[in-house]
């Protein structure tokens, strides 16, 4: 008898199993060749190590499909940045321990033994240690003297000095450092703590790392999970406000303060990353990990039983004049199929082409285009025949503007793009979204994310398109990207076409390619 009962629940388990690989195979939105977990919610990428000829990416994780609900580390593996293998949960709150509500966002690093080591956010005590001797980093052991880094209270030493938040931490010659925190009490803007030991037990406050300049951020951004890394003479300091998403500094590192000197976004008004990580490669080359977050609300991503995508792997690299080159890994060419190219094509006027032999929701398009006069032009994907639902990628020559234009992106009425991306409850700018929610809905949606780039006199507008379903990523000329989701309903919005306005446009080339699926 338990011998049938067992088989009768494996089987129902199989069923289960089929039921759901065909939901989320015909569900329109789910990307097919971008990372997603394999269910429920994901969130923040956490800890991102290259490891024994392996790319490891943990990420916030509720398995059980709840939302910011006892969190966890999920975790997944790949041999090429293309094709990920899912592992066990790495981290799961201890009952009764410093994280027994949740293990919130940190990163990894390589102790002076050479062991992987995580430091994460544990929820409600503070910040935490764990490492692993396993080269496939599945098995993790905690630290018993974890929260080495205490969350502090009224009249505790610390506590009108510096926030215990989601940090990440470095080894410098025999030194261990960490940013904890995302904010300083009396500090406005954007900030962090450093704090170093010796043993990643005892840790000293050694104070604010660096001091915002208003000339770049908002008084009311932060600076949530942070990650520091250096280029040689020069640091980089990447993270995201809970605010205006993903950005970073630029700058140099001296006796223990950094000084930013460039500051950059990769999330705009109406975006909807944030959420990143980077790790340095067997290739010497620095990795961008980040999260690209829903705009469609709780009930319909539980609803689908997912929710939250990864960008594509990015090369982050530093050109001569200190600014930040992005571009997706070329390791993504593997999954291209059906080239097809177009070459020296006119534009017009105030003109449209209809490309007839390039359509679908998984693509990647390159396309080089020459302003003749147009003051805004570029490539419109997802259309309806009608035009009636359709998502443009442009550039504006006098603004001097990259953007993506949803207004006509999806027929579905209750999908918006918020100024200010949703917040938790508990957030510490919670004040900053219900001041918002009380202006009207005109002023609080942004329908174009604009980002600033600016071409040389006589420069080609170099797009490298990636679409898949829900995602749409805009790479230009290697030196800005952005990140937008999209949700098309109408299942005939597929058309490509290619525009111009208030002058003409010398298309140099097109080249697409159908985009094969990564995953089930």
């Amino acid at each position: 008898m338990v011998v049938d009962a067992k088989i009768k629940r494996t089987e129902q388990l199989i069923d289960h199993s089929r039921e759901l690989r065909g939901q989320f195979h015909n569900d329109p939105h789910r990307p097919m060749y971008h990372f997603v977990p394999p269910s429920s919610w994901m969130n923040d990428i956490n800890g991102s190590i290259f490891w024994k000829g392996r790319y490891h990416i943990f990420y916030q994780h509720n398995p059980d499909g709840g939302y910011w609900k006892w969190m966890q580390w999920g975790h997944a593996s790949s041999v090429d940045l293309v094709h990920w293998v899912h592992h066990p949960i790495a981290l799961t709150p201890t009952p009764g321990g410093p994280d027994r509500d949740g293990c919130y966002s940190g990163g990894a690093f390589v102790t002076k033994e050479g062991l992987p080591a995580f430091i994460y956010h544990g929820v409600p005590d503070g910040t935490c240690i764990a490492t692993s001797d396993d080269d496939m980093l599945i098995r993790w052991t905690k630290h018993p003297s974890n929260p080495v880094i205490r969350t502090t209270k009224p009249g505790d030493p610390g506590h009108e000095k510096y926030i215990v938040f989601d940090p990440c931490a470095w080894l410098d010659g025999d030194t261990y450092y960490a940013l904890i925190g995302n904010s300083i009490p009396g500090l406005a803007g954007d900030t962090t703590s450093l704090f170093r030991s010796m043993d990643l037990v005892k840790w000293d406050h050694v104070g604010p790392f660096y001091r915002s300049d208003r000339r770049w951020t908002e008084a009311d951004e932060d600076c949530a999970v942070p990650d520091f890394f250096s280029w040689g003479n020069k640091h980089t300091l990447l993270f995201c406000s809970h605010l205006q998403g993903t950005q970073y500094y630029i700058g140099r590192l001296e006796e223990d303060r950094f000084h930013p000197e460039v500051h950059g976004r990769m999330s705009w008004p109406g975006g909807s990353l944030g959420g990143p990580r980077t790790l340095l490669d067997g290739n010497g080359r620095r990795v961008l990990f980040d999260w690209i977050r829903e705009v469609r609300g709780q009930n319909a991503e539980r609803a689908s039983g997912w929710s939250g995508v990864m960008t594509v792997p990015r090369i982050l690299s530093l050109s001569e004049d200190d600014t930040l080159r992005i571009e997706p890994v070329p390791e993504l060419a593997a999954l291209r199929m059906h080239p097809r190219v177009h070459r020296d094509m006119q534009l017009t006027g105030d003109s449209e082409l209809v490309l007839d032999d390039v359509r679908g929701d998984c693509l990647e398009l390159v396309v080089s285009m020459e302003p003749h006069g147009a003051h805004e032009f570029g490539v419109k994907v997802r259309c309806s025949p009608d035009g009636e639902e359709q998502t443009e990628v442009s550039y504006d020559t006098s603004s001097e503007q990259l953007m993506v234009d949803v207004s006509r992106s999806t027929l579905d009425r209750s999908i918006q793009y918020p100024y200010y991306r949703n917040l938790a409850s508990n957030s510490p700018n919670y004040r900053n979204l219900q001041a918002l929610e009380r202006l009207p809905e005109e002023a609080r949606t942004v329908v174009v994310q604009k980002a600033p780039f600016e071409l040389a006199a006589r420069e080609t507008l170099e797009l490298n398109i990636l679409l898949d379903r829900s995602v749409l990523e805009v790479f230009a000329n290697g030196r800005q990207c952005i990140t937008q989701r999209i949700y098309p309903i109408r299942p005939d919005s597929l058309e490509v076409r290619l525009f111009s306005r208030g002058g003409d446009v010398h298309v140099l080339s097109v080249h697409a390619w159908d985009m094969a699926p990564a995953h089930d």
